[in-house]
């Protein structure tokens, strides 16, 4: 029951980094400010974390973890190179939507990362927006989607979507299916009737 307690907590003090630092900022968060957050003595905290740069790191691999791992589950479906884009861009939203506070530190801190954590975060950018353009690509060459440069429908998209993190919150008079939906409709199909 003491290991489980202990995950619990760390990930407690995880979801409550992820707020602060979207709110304040990695820089401008405090080990203190996280301590009164979780209602722990920032030294107690040393018992589930290592140091503000592990929580950093853990935030920042959970989510491109997540997106690589769903890029890789969209790779093998069986499905048109379209049914793909589409799936793997309603996963983005979802996790933005779900893990807003999280997507948010890894869009805009990933930069206080160091060394080596700091290579293979931004190798694991440069995978997914590899793959993300693979499928892009492929859809273009079968004919399903309109022939235009990928890097720059890929950027589009990715840039699109990329204020959901920062907007989007319940109470906002739209509920997170027609969000997604509503994004779906303007990224695959546009504006025009």
């Amino acid at each position: 029951m003491a290991k489980r307690s202990k995950v619990n907590q760390r990930q407690r003090i995880l979801d409550e980094a992820a707020k602060l630092f979207k709110e304040k900022g990695f820089a401008g968060t405090s080990m203190r400010d996280l301590g009164g957050e979780v209602g722990m003595e920032a030294a107690s905290m040393y018992n589930h974390i290592k140091s503000k740069d592990e929580i950093l790191e853990s935030i920042c691999f959970h989510v491109s973890n997540t997106y690589i791992s769903q890029l890789a589950e969209v790779e093998k479906m069986d499905a048109s190179y379209t049914k793909k884009v589409e799936t793997l861009l309603r996963r983005h939203v979802y996790l933005m939507i779900e893990d807003g506070a999280a997507v948010s530190v890894a869009n805009n801190d990933w930069k206080f990362l160091t060394g080596d954590k700091l290579i293979q975060f931004k190798e694991a950018r440069k995978r997914y927006e590899q793959g993300f353009a693979t499928l892009i690509e492929q859809g273009v060459a079968a004919g399903e989607l309109q022939p235009v440069n990928v890097s720059v429908a890929l950027f589009t998209i990715l840039s699109a979507v990329r204020w959901v993190e920062l907007w989007y919150r319940p109470g906002r008079g739209i509920s997170a299916q027609d969000l997604e939906q509503n994004i779906m409709t303007i990224l695959l199909n546009g504006l025009a009737k």
